[in-house]
């Protein structure tokens, strides 16, 4: 990545966020600072697609898209190098790693990747196999959700599955839990607020005929709504603490904080809407469906105006039709150049916002 952005006449800056990688073309001045980002981290999937790209590393593959991410960066950046008429300020590409365990992007804003100049636009692509290839999502508001973990340990008196009335049953208890769990997403959480709840681990017991001492749960809490996701982690301690007490049970109730939501700004959105148009024409302008993902491209949005836009890669004549994180994922390629070409259109956007917004404080009052 770094080879390629020396070529095209990029300063570049790399370790940043640990194996980040960071190409900036200036072309007028600083302002405005526009950045695209692609992550670069792969998945410990052994690929089963059969392409003559398939990964060479075994067990390891790019199930999720960000070798397509990387490709549009890089053909974006070459697309700006060129045709510098098109834009002016300066143009970050930020080549983001950690992304799916989600520390990468706050990795680099600690490294000041935003900084030096202030970026004051964001951008950003994921490839969706929900959409078909030939068109790009674009919506403002939320995207992709929060995500939260959460792990419960419940604590009994193990003893001989034969006397179950000596004993204190934590995986009767563990049970209960699960299945009183599901009652917030059906009846204490408002329908039209998206909220997913799923437990993800049970372990317990270490033969068949020994109740044990304790069960341990795991797992994750999806929601767009800050003031909800607030509500979701009360909602867990307090039927956790009601339903082992009503088995003469204790728990303990872990629960870490994730990714925030991904929630575009109207404004980027807007612009993104009209690089898709100019970039592949308007039909290939689609609504933007939201999912119960997440991605930490939403601490880039914390701090600058953005967007991240879908880039459909789906063909279901070629059979490239599975999600995300399948060890037989894969892209129709014909998505690239478009993918390339819309965020570079992006740029040239945000700078004509940008004009505008100046002469608007110049004459507009």
């Amino acid at each position: 990545i770094a080879d390629l952005l020396a070529k095209m006449g990029c300063e570049v800056q790399t370790n940043v966020g640990g194996t980040g990688v960071v190409g900036i073309l200036r072309n007028g001045g600083d302002s405005p600072a526009i950045a695209l980002r692609a992550d670069i981290d792969a998945l410990p999937i052994a690929e089963e697609t059969g392409s003559n790209y398939a990964s060479k590393n075994p067990g390891v593959m790019h199930a999720c898209g960000h070798d397509a991410h990387m490709t549009c960066l890089i053909g974006a950046m070459r697309i700006l190098a060129q045709h510098r008429e098109c834009w002016q300020g300066t143009v970050k590409a930020i080549f983001q790693p950690a992304e799916e365990i989600v520390i990468g992007a706050e990795a680099m804003i600690q490294e000041s990747v935003l900084e030096n100049p202030k970026v004051d636009w964001v951008f950003g692509l994921h490839v969706q196999p929900d959409l078909e290839v030939g068109k790009v999502g674009v919506k403002e508001g939320p995207l992709m959700a929060a995500a939260d973990v959460f792990s419960i340990k419940i604590k009994g008196c193990g003893g001989h599955g034969a006397y179950p009335h000596l004993i204190r049953d934590p995986i009767m208890g563990a049970a209960a839990v699960v299945m009183n769990l599901q009652t917030l997403i059906s009846r204490s959480r408002n329908p039209l607020e998206p909220g997913v709840l799923s437990i993800g681990t049970i372990q317990g017991g270490t033969q068949h005929n020994i109740i044990p001492e304790e069960v341990e749960l795991t797992g994750t809490v999806r929601t767009y709504d800050t003031r909800l996701r607030t509500d979701m982690e009360a909602w867990i301690r307090r039927i956790v603490s009601g339903t082992v007490a009503a088995l003469d049970l204790t728990a303990e109730v872990g629960y870490l904080r994730g990714v925030i939501p991904v929630n575009n700004h109207p404004e980027a959105a807007r612009i993104a809407v009209n690089a898709v148009r100019n970039a592949v024409g308007t039909q290939a302008l689609a609504a933007a469906v939201p999912v119960m993902g997440s991605e930490d491209f939403a601490l880039f949005l914390e701090k600058a105006s953005g967007c991240l836009l879908w880039l459909g890669i789906r063909n279901e004549a070629a059979g490239i039709v599975h999600p995300w994180h399948s060890p037989r994922f894969d892209i129709d390629e014909r998505a690239l150049p478009i993918g390339a070409s819309v965020l570079a259109q992006c740029v040239a956007e945000a700078c004509s916002y940008h004009v505008k917004l100046k002469e608007y404080g110049r004459f507009g009052r």
